[in-house]
């Protein structure tokens, strides 16, 4: 049985190991509570039983357990310090099975390890079992969700390292938007300036598994929203974001086919 009021106490005396005070710390706080709730609201949405709902908040609670040593180490979110996905199933499932603190019983295992261990994948692949595959979706679902709330409020210095009115200088770069055009996620190696990775937080919409996600963008409006959030001092960069924008809107008012059993 889960007890994820249990696991939130843990997870709370977990972090009294790093600095609340650190910007990025807190941004990393508050997404991974904005995730418990969205993916608690996936998954009621979905009428999922009350294990799955559980389970899937928990899988939120624990996701990015990996990104608080990330910080502390290199006070950076970027992939190439470190892959935070695969340390914090290690963290977890390693040698000292932290889960245990978490979640007394090992009958979910395998299906959070796997969540949590492929959860900021480019592409998902390589899990055949139908339940663990669902929950993999459910949380990159949420994830992204809360990261629309996270792009209107977290200051834009925190996110991109360059201010809000500089943000949104310069071109997008054609590796970037190829992949837009594609409707396809960005590649992290290929954003070479702060409008590339803003663009990226759009593109990433085009990978939604479930329509109650896509449900709940329309009805939160979050693609406009955070399209809008900056200023676009060239009219290339101002013509592409308005196409993507429009487009982002109608892919996600498309039919989705929900992997539920």
């Amino acid at each position: 049985m889960i007890d994820i009021e249990h696991a939130k106490q843990e997870f709370e005396n977990y972090l009294d190991e790093y600095d609340r005070q650190d910007e990025q710390i807190y941004l990393k706080i508050e997404h991974t509570y904005g995730v418990v709730k969205y993916a608690g609201e996936i998954a009621r949405r979905m009428e999922c039983s009350r294990e799955d709902v559980e389970l899937a908040e928990l899988i939120g609670l624990l996701h990015d357990i990996g990104r608080f040593e990330q910080i502390r180490r290199f006070h950076s979110f970027e992939p190439g310090t470190m892959d935070h996905a695969v340390f914090g199933a290690e963290l977890l499932f390693g040698e000292e099975k932290m889960i245990r603190r978490f979640v007394r019983e090992d009958l979910f295992d395998d299906l959070i390890n796997a969540a949590i261990r492929k959860h900021s994948d480019f592409k998902l692949e390589g899990i055949h079992d139908a339940r663990t595959l669902f929950h993999a979706k459910l949380i990159r679902d949420a994830d992204k969700l809360d990261n629309c709330r996270v792009k209107l409020v977290a200051s834009i210095e925190a996110m991109l390292g360059v201010s809000e009115e500089t943000a949104g200088e310069g071109l997008i770069s054609p590796a970037v938007w190829e992949s837009c055009l594609r409707r396809e996620s960005v590649l992290s190696a290929d954003r070479q300036v702060p409008v590339d990775y803003w663009v990226s937080y759009l593109a990433q919409y085009y990978d939604i598994n479930f329509p109650e996600t896509c449900e709940i963008i329309e009805e939160e409006d979050y693609i406009t929203r955070i399209a809008s959030r900056l200023t676009y001092k060239e009219q290339d960069t101002r013509d592409k974001i308005r196409i993507l924008t429009e487009d982002l809107n109608r892919y996600l008012e498309m039919p989705a086919v929900s992997v539920k059993e």
